[in-house]
Protein backbone atom coordinates (compact mmCIF):
# COMPACT_ATOMS: atom_id res chain seq x y z
CA UNK A 1 0.00 0.00 0.00
CA UNK A 2 2.52 2.41 1.04
CA UNK A 3 4.59 1.57 -2.56
CA UNK A 4 1.45 1.95 -4.64
CA UNK A 5 0.98 5.84 -2.61
CA UNK A 6 4.44 6.52 -3.10
CA UNK A 7 4.21 5.89 -7.00
CA UNK A 8 1.02 7.94 -7.00
CA UNK A 9 3.12 11.10 -5.52
CA UNK A 10 5.66 10.45 -7.58
CA UNK A 11 3.62 10.74 -10.80
CA UNK A 12 1.30 13.49 -9.53
CA UNK A 13 4.85 15.35 -8.68
CA UNK A 14 6.12 15.05 -12.36
CA UNK A 15 2.89 16.80 -13.70
CA UNK A 16 3.27 18.99 -11.61
CA UNK A 17 6.55 19.88 -13.10
CA UNK A 18 5.55 20.13 -16.13
CA UNK A 19 2.36 22.39 -15.39
CA UNK A 20 5.07 24.46 -13.26
CA UNK A 21 6.62 27.60 -14.68
CA UNK A 22 10.35 27.01 -13.59
CA UNK A 23 13.04 27.25 -15.69
CA UNK A 24 13.19 24.46 -18.25
CA UNK A 25 10.02 23.53 -17.88
CA UNK A 26 7.01 23.68 -20.24
CA UNK A 27 4.19 27.17 -19.65
CA UNK A 28 2.17 28.74 -21.45
CA UNK A 29 5.02 31.61 -22.48
CA UNK A 30 6.84 29.36 -24.47
CA UNK A 31 3.66 29.15 -26.97
CA UNK A 32 3.01 32.40 -26.54
CA UNK A 33 6.79 33.51 -28.16
CA UNK A 34 6.15 30.78 -30.81
CA UNK A 35 2.79 32.17 -31.83
CA UNK A 36 3.73 35.54 -32.07
CA UNK A 37 6.96 35.13 -33.86
CA UNK A 38 5.40 32.91 -36.72
CA UNK A 39 2.69 35.07 -37.32
CA UNK A 40 4.80 38.22 -37.06
CA UNK A 41 7.09 37.20 -40.02
CA UNK A 42 3.58 36.51 -41.98
CA UNK A 43 2.00 39.94 -40.99
CA UNK A 44 5.41 41.34 -42.59
CA UNK A 45 4.39 40.33 -46.00
CA UNK A 46 0.97 41.76 -46.35
CA UNK A 47 1.91 44.41 -48.86
CA UNK A 48 4.33 42.83 -50.56
CA UNK A 49 1.85 39.77 -50.59
CA UNK A 50 -0.81 41.59 -52.68
CA UNK A 51 1.68 42.70 -55.26
CA UNK A 52 2.93 39.50 -55.94
CA UNK A 53 -0.82 38.20 -56.20
CA UNK A 54 -1.45 40.13 -58.94
CA UNK A 55 1.74 39.99 -60.71
CA UNK A 56 0.76 35.96 -60.41
CA UNK A 57 -2.55 36.12 -61.77
CA UNK A 58 -3.59 39.13 -63.33
CA UNK A 59 -6.67 37.98 -64.56
CA UNK A 60 -9.58 35.91 -61.97
CA UNK A 61 -7.08 36.99 -59.30
CA UNK A 62 -9.92 36.76 -56.56
CA UNK A 63 -10.99 33.35 -58.01
CA UNK A 64 -7.01 32.49 -57.58
CA UNK A 65 -6.24 33.65 -54.80
CA UNK A 66 -9.43 31.68 -53.36
CA UNK A 67 -8.57 28.16 -54.62
CA UNK A 68 -4.46 28.47 -53.57
CA UNK A 69 -5.53 28.92 -50.19
CA UNK A 70 -8.81 26.37 -50.68
CA UNK A 71 -6.29 24.03 -51.19
CA UNK A 72 -3.66 24.57 -48.33
CA UNK A 73 -7.19 24.34 -46.04
CA UNK A 74 -8.52 21.16 -47.57
CA UNK A 75 -4.91 19.75 -47.25
CA UNK A 76 -5.01 20.95 -43.38
CA UNK A 77 -8.17 19.51 -42.86
CA UNK A 78 -6.83 15.91 -43.82
CA UNK A 79 -3.78 15.92 -41.99
CA UNK A 80 -4.74 17.43 -39.00
CA UNK A 81 -6.85 14.68 -37.27
CA UNK A 82 -3.14 12.42 -37.98
CA UNK A 83 -0.63 14.89 -36.33
CA UNK A 84 -2.66 15.95 -33.40
CA UNK A 85 -2.72 11.84 -32.54
CA UNK A 86 0.38 11.31 -33.41
CA UNK A 87 1.65 14.14 -31.09
CA UNK A 88 -0.09 12.54 -28.19
CA UNK A 89 1.57 9.73 -28.05
CA UNK A 90 5.19 10.85 -29.65
CA UNK A 91 4.63 14.64 -27.64
CA UNK A 92 4.18 18.25 -28.76
CA UNK A 93 7.54 19.34 -29.71
CA UNK A 94 8.69 17.64 -32.40
CA UNK A 95 5.29 18.40 -34.05
CA UNK A 96 5.57 21.40 -33.19
CA UNK A 97 9.05 22.41 -34.87
CA UNK A 98 7.30 20.40 -38.10
CA UNK A 99 4.02 22.27 -38.30
CA UNK A 100 6.22 26.10 -37.65
CA UNK A 101 8.80 25.09 -40.22
CA UNK A 102 6.51 24.18 -43.27
CA UNK A 103 4.75 26.83 -42.75
CA UNK A 104 7.15 29.08 -42.94
CA UNK A 105 8.84 27.53 -45.49
CA UNK A 106 7.16 29.15 -48.52
CA UNK A 107 8.32 32.92 -46.98
CA UNK A 108 11.86 33.16 -49.02
CA UNK A 109 10.47 31.76 -52.59
CA UNK A 110 7.97 34.96 -52.84
CA UNK A 111 10.92 36.33 -54.11
CA UNK A 112 13.04 33.42 -55.73
CA UNK A 113 9.84 32.05 -57.26
CA UNK A 114 6.28 33.46 -56.93
CA UNK A 115 5.00 30.49 -58.51
CA UNK A 116 6.98 27.87 -56.31
CA UNK A 117 5.29 30.54 -53.32
CA UNK A 118 2.27 29.72 -54.22
CA UNK A 119 2.72 26.22 -54.87
CA UNK A 120 4.46 25.63 -51.31
CA UNK A 121 1.83 27.62 -49.86
CA UNK A 122 -0.43 25.02 -50.79
CA UNK A 123 1.13 22.00 -50.04
CA UNK A 124 2.06 23.54 -46.83
CA UNK A 125 -1.67 23.06 -45.48
CA UNK A 126 -0.39 19.14 -44.70
CA UNK A 127 1.84 20.29 -41.84
CA UNK A 128 -0.11 24.15 -41.28
CA UNK A 129 -1.55 23.20 -38.04
CA UNK A 130 0.58 24.95 -35.55
CA UNK A 131 -2.40 26.29 -33.67
CA UNK A 132 -3.67 22.59 -32.79
CA UNK A 133 -0.05 21.50 -31.38
CA UNK A 134 -0.51 24.45 -29.75
CA UNK A 135 -3.35 24.19 -27.79
CA UNK A 136 -2.55 20.91 -27.47
CA UNK A 137 0.58 22.12 -25.54
CA UNK A 138 -1.25 24.42 -23.52
CA UNK A 139 -3.88 21.75 -22.73
CA UNK A 140 -0.78 19.91 -21.23
CA UNK A 141 0.60 22.39 -18.99
CA UNK A 142 -2.65 24.16 -17.83
CA UNK A 143 -5.65 22.71 -15.53
CA UNK A 144 -9.25 22.55 -16.91
CA UNK A 145 -10.34 26.13 -15.14
CA UNK A 146 -7.24 28.01 -16.32
CA UNK A 147 -7.98 26.87 -20.11
CA UNK A 148 -10.05 29.25 -21.54
CA UNK A 149 -8.26 31.89 -20.04
CA UNK A 150 -4.88 30.31 -21.30
CA UNK A 151 -6.86 29.99 -25.32
CA UNK A 152 -7.69 33.29 -24.95
CA UNK A 153 -4.24 34.56 -24.14
CA UNK A 154 -2.91 32.53 -27.27
CA UNK A 155 -5.43 34.14 -29.37
CA UNK A 156 -4.58 37.76 -28.34
CA UNK A 157 -1.26 37.17 -28.93
CA UNK A 158 -1.84 36.42 -32.57
CA UNK A 159 -3.64 39.38 -32.93
CA UNK A 160 -0.60 41.28 -31.43
CA UNK A 161 1.57 39.79 -33.66
CA UNK A 162 -0.31 41.31 -36.51
CA UNK A 163 -0.47 44.69 -34.81
CA UNK A 164 2.70 46.44 -35.54
CA UNK A 165 3.93 44.10 -38.44
CA UNK A 166 2.15 44.55 -41.49
CA UNK A 167 2.61 48.84 -40.73
CA UNK A 168 6.50 47.72 -40.47
CA UNK A 169 6.42 45.53 -43.65
CA UNK A 170 4.46 48.77 -45.48
CA UNK A 171 7.28 50.69 -44.54
CA UNK A 172 10.31 48.93 -45.77
CA UNK A 173 8.48 47.74 -48.75
CA UNK A 174 7.95 51.37 -49.73
CA UNK A 175 11.35 52.55 -48.30
CA UNK A 176 13.64 49.74 -49.37
CA UNK A 177 11.43 47.34 -51.62
CA UNK A 178 9.45 44.08 -50.99
CA UNK A 179 13.40 42.22 -51.04
CA UNK A 180 13.81 43.55 -47.81
CA UNK A 181 10.53 42.47 -46.26
CA UNK A 182 10.88 39.19 -47.27
CA UNK A 183 14.75 38.54 -46.04
CA UNK A 184 13.20 40.13 -42.78
CA UNK A 185 10.16 37.66 -42.48
CA UNK A 186 12.43 34.73 -43.65
CA UNK A 187 15.28 35.52 -40.76
CA UNK A 188 12.18 36.40 -37.81
CA UNK A 189 11.18 32.62 -39.23
CA UNK A 190 14.39 31.50 -39.06
CA UNK A 191 14.65 32.38 -35.23
CA UNK A 192 11.05 30.69 -34.41
CA UNK A 193 12.33 27.46 -35.49
CA UNK A 194 15.13 27.53 -33.23
CA UNK A 195 13.27 28.41 -30.50
CA UNK A 196 11.13 25.90 -31.06
CA UNK A 197 14.10 23.71 -30.80
CA UNK A 198 16.53 24.93 -28.88
CA UNK A 199 14.53 26.50 -26.23
CA UNK A 200 10.82 24.89 -25.97
CA UNK A 201 10.64 21.97 -23.68
CA UNK A 202 8.38 18.89 -24.28
CA UNK A 203 4.81 19.60 -22.76
CA UNK A 204 3.76 15.91 -22.46
CA UNK A 205 5.35 13.77 -19.76
CA UNK A 206 7.49 10.99 -20.62
CA UNK A 207 4.77 8.05 -19.53
CA UNK A 208 1.77 9.66 -21.62
CA UNK A 209 4.22 8.97 -24.59
CA UNK A 210 5.74 6.91 -26.50
CA UNK A 211 8.98 6.63 -28.75
CA UNK A 212 8.67 3.22 -30.90
CA UNK A 213 6.09 1.84 -33.08
CA UNK A 214 3.35 3.15 -35.21
CA UNK A 215 0.31 3.18 -32.81
CA UNK A 216 -2.17 4.97 -35.23
CA UNK A 217 -4.93 3.28 -37.67
CA UNK A 218 -6.19 4.15 -40.43
CA UNK A 219 -9.47 4.94 -38.17
CA UNK A 220 -7.69 7.50 -36.12
CA UNK A 221 -6.07 9.63 -39.66
CA UNK A 222 -9.37 9.51 -41.69
CA UNK A 223 -10.35 13.11 -40.78
CA UNK A 224 -14.12 11.80 -42.12
CA UNK A 225 -14.41 9.60 -39.96
CA UNK A 226 -14.39 11.82 -36.93
CA UNK A 227 -16.92 13.97 -38.53
CA UNK A 228 -19.20 10.99 -39.02
CA UNK A 229 -19.03 10.30 -35.04
CA UNK A 230 -20.17 13.72 -34.38
CA UNK A 231 -23.86 12.92 -35.09
CA UNK A 232 -23.75 10.08 -32.07
CA UNK A 233 -24.43 13.33 -29.57
CA UNK A 234 -27.07 15.94 -30.29
CA UNK A 235 -24.54 18.79 -28.56
CA UNK A 236 -21.38 18.25 -30.23
CA UNK A 237 -23.47 17.98 -33.10
CA UNK A 238 -25.31 21.38 -32.66
CA UNK A 239 -21.68 22.96 -31.21
CA UNK A 240 -19.76 21.36 -34.63
CA UNK A 241 -22.17 22.93 -36.86
CA UNK A 242 -21.84 25.84 -35.22
CA UNK A 243 -18.56 26.39 -35.45
CA UNK A 244 -18.67 25.40 -39.41
CA UNK A 245 -21.16 27.99 -40.29
CA UNK A 246 -19.56 30.62 -38.39
CA UNK A 247 -16.05 29.61 -39.28
CA UNK A 248 -16.76 29.09 -43.08
CA UNK A 249 -17.10 32.87 -43.69
CA UNK A 250 -14.38 33.70 -41.53
CA UNK A 251 -12.16 31.57 -43.23
CA UNK A 252 -13.22 33.22 -46.67
CA UNK A 253 -12.81 36.82 -45.37
CA UNK A 254 -9.32 35.76 -44.28
CA UNK A 255 -8.41 34.67 -47.24
CA UNK A 256 -9.93 38.08 -49.76
CA UNK A 257 -10.23 40.82 -46.90
CA UNK A 258 -7.13 42.59 -47.64
CA UNK A 259 -7.43 42.77 -51.51
CA UNK A 260 -10.80 43.95 -51.08
CA UNK A 261 -9.87 46.46 -49.18
CA UNK A 262 -7.19 47.77 -51.16
CA UNK A 263 -9.22 47.38 -54.66
CA UNK A 264 -12.99 47.53 -54.45
CA UNK A 265 -12.83 50.21 -50.85
CA UNK A 266 -9.16 51.87 -52.38
CA UNK A 267 -7.37 51.49 -49.20
CA UNK A 268 -3.76 52.49 -49.47
CA UNK A 269 -1.35 49.92 -47.99
CA UNK A 270 -0.59 52.57 -45.37
CA UNK A 271 -4.27 52.05 -44.47
CA UNK A 272 -4.52 48.52 -44.65
CA UNK A 273 -1.49 48.11 -42.02
CA UNK A 274 -3.31 50.83 -39.49
CA UNK A 275 -6.68 48.60 -39.93
CA UNK A 276 -4.86 45.36 -38.91
CA UNK A 277 -3.47 47.46 -36.18
CA UNK A 278 -6.39 48.89 -35.13
CA UNK A 279 -8.34 45.71 -35.12
CA UNK A 280 -5.71 43.54 -33.53
CA UNK A 281 -5.25 45.95 -30.57
CA UNK A 282 -9.48 46.02 -29.88
CA UNK A 283 -8.93 41.94 -30.48
CA UNK A 284 -6.61 41.67 -27.28
CA UNK A 285 -8.73 43.79 -24.99
CA UNK A 286 -11.86 41.62 -26.18
CA UNK A 287 -9.74 38.41 -25.92
CA UNK A 288 -8.57 39.07 -22.58
CA UNK A 289 -10.71 41.75 -20.93
CA UNK A 290 -13.97 41.69 -22.15
CA UNK A 291 -13.86 37.44 -22.70
CA UNK A 292 -13.29 36.51 -18.81
CA UNK A 293 -15.74 39.21 -17.54
CA UNK A 294 -18.70 37.96 -20.05
CA UNK A 295 -17.98 34.22 -19.60
CA UNK A 296 -18.10 35.47 -15.78
CA UNK A 297 -21.11 37.41 -15.63
CA UNK A 298 -23.48 35.73 -18.65
CA UNK A 299 -21.87 31.96 -19.02
CA UNK A 300 -20.34 30.56 -22.15
CA UNK A 301 -23.39 29.72 -24.17
CA UNK A 302 -24.57 33.43 -24.16
CA UNK A 303 -21.00 34.67 -24.45
CA UNK A 304 -21.14 32.14 -27.52
CA UNK A 305 -24.21 33.75 -29.21
CA UNK A 306 -23.41 37.76 -28.22
CA UNK A 307 -19.59 36.71 -30.06
CA UNK A 308 -21.71 35.36 -33.08
CA UNK A 309 -24.11 38.29 -33.41
CA UNK A 310 -21.06 40.84 -33.36
CA UNK A 311 -19.91 38.64 -36.41
CA UNK A 312 -23.53 38.61 -38.21
CA UNK A 313 -23.49 42.45 -37.81
CA UNK A 314 -19.69 42.58 -38.47
CA UNK A 315 -20.34 40.70 -42.20
CA UNK A 316 -23.33 42.65 -42.98
CA UNK A 317 -21.39 45.86 -42.72
CA UNK A 318 -19.02 44.50 -44.76
CA UNK A 319 -21.26 43.32 -47.47
CA UNK A 320 -23.11 46.67 -47.67
CA UNK A 321 -20.68 49.40 -47.11
CA UNK A 322 -18.90 51.38 -49.45
CA UNK A 323 -16.44 53.69 -47.98
CA UNK A 324 -13.77 53.38 -46.09
CA UNK A 325 -15.32 54.43 -42.68
CA UNK A 326 -17.78 51.73 -42.81
CA UNK A 327 -14.53 49.79 -43.00
CA UNK A 328 -13.33 51.13 -40.42
CA UNK A 329 -16.81 50.83 -38.22
CA UNK A 330 -17.20 47.36 -38.57
CA UNK A 331 -13.95 46.73 -38.23
CA UNK A 332 -14.56 47.79 -34.21
CA UNK A 333 -17.29 45.01 -34.64
CA UNK A 334 -15.03 42.62 -35.83
CA UNK A 335 -12.91 42.85 -32.85
CA UNK A 336 -15.98 41.43 -30.67
CA UNK A 337 -16.35 38.89 -32.78
CA UNK A 338 -13.11 37.20 -31.59
CA UNK A 339 -14.68 36.13 -28.45
CA UNK A 340 -16.67 33.47 -29.80
CA UNK A 341 -14.74 30.76 -30.30
CA UNK A 342 -12.63 30.87 -26.87
CA UNK A 343 -16.04 30.69 -25.37
CA UNK A 344 -17.02 27.84 -27.43
CA UNK A 345 -13.82 26.02 -26.53
CA UNK A 346 -15.09 26.47 -23.17
CA UNK A 347 -18.34 24.39 -23.34
CA UNK A 348 -16.54 21.69 -24.78
CA UNK A 349 -13.05 21.33 -23.04
CA UNK A 350 -14.31 19.72 -20.31
CA UNK A 351 -14.43 16.40 -22.15
CA UNK A 352 -10.75 15.85 -23.60
CA UNK A 353 -8.53 13.99 -20.89
CA UNK A 354 -5.09 15.03 -20.72
CA UNK A 355 -3.97 12.02 -22.74
CA UNK A 356 -5.79 12.96 -25.79
CA UNK A 357 -5.30 17.28 -25.80
CA UNK A 358 -3.80 16.34 -29.19
CA UNK A 359 -6.89 14.10 -30.81
CA UNK A 360 -9.56 17.08 -29.60
CA UNK A 361 -7.33 19.81 -31.25
CA UNK A 362 -6.55 17.86 -34.41
CA UNK A 363 -10.40 17.11 -34.97
CA UNK A 364 -11.67 21.22 -33.94
CA UNK A 365 -8.71 21.62 -36.61
CA UNK A 366 -10.04 19.49 -38.84
CA UNK A 367 -13.64 21.08 -39.06
CA UNK A 368 -11.42 24.38 -39.57
CA UNK A 369 -9.29 22.73 -42.16
CA UNK A 370 -12.32 21.89 -44.05
CA UNK A 371 -13.60 25.27 -43.53
CA UNK A 372 -10.10 26.91 -44.82
CA UNK A 373 -10.45 24.50 -47.97
CA UNK A 374 -14.15 25.33 -48.90
CA UNK A 375 -14.37 29.11 -47.25
CA UNK A 376 -11.90 30.99 -49.49
CA UNK A 377 -12.56 28.88 -52.50
CA UNK A 378 -16.47 30.03 -52.15
CA UNK A 379 -15.55 33.50 -51.56
CA UNK A 380 -13.65 33.57 -54.96
CA UNK A 381 -15.91 32.10 -56.57
CA UNK A 382 -18.68 34.21 -55.46
CA UNK A 383 -16.64 37.37 -56.15
CA UNK A 384 -15.83 35.83 -59.73
CA UNK A 385 -19.66 35.07 -60.22
CA UNK A 386 -20.74 38.73 -59.64
CA UNK A 387 -17.89 40.16 -61.61
CA UNK A 388 -15.54 41.72 -58.89
CA UNK A 389 -12.47 41.72 -60.49
CA UNK A 390 -8.97 43.46 -59.54
CA UNK A 391 -7.44 45.92 -61.93
CA UNK A 392 -4.23 47.90 -61.77
CA UNK A 393 -2.48 47.54 -58.54
CA UNK A 394 -0.71 51.17 -59.61
CA UNK A 395 -1.13 53.34 -62.03
CA UNK A 396 0.48 53.85 -65.19
CA UNK A 397 1.69 57.35 -66.06
CA UNK A 398 -0.71 59.30 -67.89
CA UNK A 399 -3.57 57.33 -66.85
CA UNK A 400 -5.68 57.63 -63.57
CA UNK A 401 -5.83 54.42 -61.59
CA UNK A 402 -8.66 51.98 -62.34
CA UNK A 403 -11.39 51.16 -59.45
CA UNK A 404 -12.33 47.70 -59.61
CA UNK A 405 -15.36 47.21 -61.16
CA UNK A 406 -18.18 46.99 -59.08
CA UNK A 407 -21.30 45.51 -58.63
CA UNK A 408 -24.72 46.30 -57.28
CA UNK A 409 -24.00 44.76 -54.04
CA UNK A 410 -20.28 46.02 -52.71
CA UNK A 411 -19.39 42.74 -51.07
CA UNK A 412 -21.64 40.09 -52.08
CA UNK A 413 -19.67 37.35 -50.70
CA UNK A 414 -19.91 38.67 -46.61
CA UNK A 415 -23.33 38.60 -47.59
CA UNK A 416 -23.55 35.10 -47.79
CA UNK A 417 -21.35 34.88 -44.55
CA UNK A 418 -23.72 37.01 -42.97
CA UNK A 419 -26.71 34.30 -44.19
CA UNK A 420 -24.38 31.25 -42.38
CA UNK A 421 -23.83 33.12 -39.46
CA UNK A 422 -27.43 33.92 -38.90
CA UNK A 423 -27.88 29.94 -39.08
CA UNK A 424 -25.11 29.13 -37.15
CA UNK A 425 -26.88 31.86 -34.45
CA UNK A 426 -30.01 30.11 -34.53
CA UNK A 427 -28.25 26.67 -33.79
CA UNK A 428 -26.08 27.91 -30.89
CA UNK A 429 -29.48 28.52 -29.37
CA UNK A 430 -30.19 25.19 -28.72
CA UNK A 431 -26.83 23.82 -27.30
CA UNK A 432 -27.84 23.46 -23.94
CA UNK A 433 -26.04 25.58 -21.33
CA UNK A 434 -23.98 22.45 -19.20
CA UNK A 435 -24.20 18.91 -20.55
CA UNK A 436 -21.42 16.70 -18.73
CA UNK A 437 -22.81 13.53 -18.32
CA UNK A 438 -22.64 12.00 -21.88
CA UNK A 439 -19.46 13.65 -23.05
CA UNK A 440 -17.39 13.04 -20.13
CA UNK A 441 -18.38 9.45 -19.62
CA UNK A 442 -17.24 9.11 -23.87
CA UNK A 443 -14.34 11.19 -22.87
CA UNK A 444 -12.86 9.18 -20.07
CA UNK A 445 -13.81 6.13 -21.37
CA UNK A 446 -11.13 7.14 -23.82
CA UNK A 447 -9.06 8.12 -22.06
CA UNK A 448 -8.73 4.58 -19.75
CA UNK A 449 -8.87 2.46 -23.12
CA UNK A 450 -5.28 1.16 -24.44
CA UNK A 451 -6.86 0.92 -27.86
CA UNK A 452 -6.13 3.89 -29.91
CA UNK A 453 -9.04 3.78 -32.32
CA UNK A 454 -11.25 4.05 -29.04
CA UNK A 455 -9.54 6.83 -28.06
CA UNK A 456 -10.23 8.47 -31.42
CA UNK A 457 -13.61 8.09 -31.19
CA UNK A 458 -13.30 10.13 -27.98
CA UNK A 459 -11.90 12.80 -29.79
CA UNK A 460 -14.92 14.51 -32.12
CA UNK A 461 -16.47 14.88 -28.26
CA UNK A 462 -13.37 16.74 -26.71
CA UNK A 463 -12.79 19.78 -29.49
CA UNK A 464 -10.99 21.68 -26.40
CA UNK A 465 -10.92 24.66 -28.70
CA UNK A 466 -10.60 26.37 -32.12
CA UNK A 467 -8.95 29.94 -32.94
CA UNK A 468 -6.62 30.04 -35.41
CA UNK A 469 -7.29 30.39 -36.07
CA UNK A 470 -7.85 30.28 -34.57
CA UNK A 471 -10.14 30.58 -31.10
CA UNK A 472 -9.95 32.11 -33.10
CA UNK A 473 -8.35 35.61 -33.58
CA UNK A 474 -9.37 38.08 -35.79
CA UNK A 475 -6.57 37.16 -38.64
CA UNK A 476 -4.52 33.82 -39.74
CA UNK A 477 -2.29 33.07 -41.79
CA UNK A 478 -4.31 32.48 -45.08
CA UNK A 479 -5.31 35.95 -45.58
CA UNK A 480 -1.57 36.82 -45.62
Amino acid sequence: MNREKTTAIEEANDIMLVRSPQRGRATVTHAVVVIFLEFFAWGLLTTPMLTVLHETFPQHTFLMNGLVHGVKGFLSFLSAPLIGALSDIWGRKSFLLMTVFFTCAPIPFMRISPWWYFALISISGIFAVTFSVIFAYVADITEEHERSTAYGLVSATFAASLVTSPAIGAYLSAQYGDSLVVLVATVIAVADIAFVFFVVPESLPDKMRTSWGFPISWEQADPFSSLRRVGKDTTVLLICVTVFLSYLPEAGQYSSFFLYLRQVIEFTPAAIAAFIAMVGILSIIAQTLFLSVLMRTIGNKNTVLLGLGFQLFQLAWYGFGSEPWMMWAAGTVAAMSSITFPAVSALVSHCASSDQQGVAQGMITGIRGLCNGLGPALYGFIFFLFNVELNDMQPVAGRPPQRAEKSMIPGPPFLFGACAVLFALLVAVFIPDQHRSADVKTCRTGAASSSSAHAQSAGPLATPTSDAEDIEPLLQDSSL
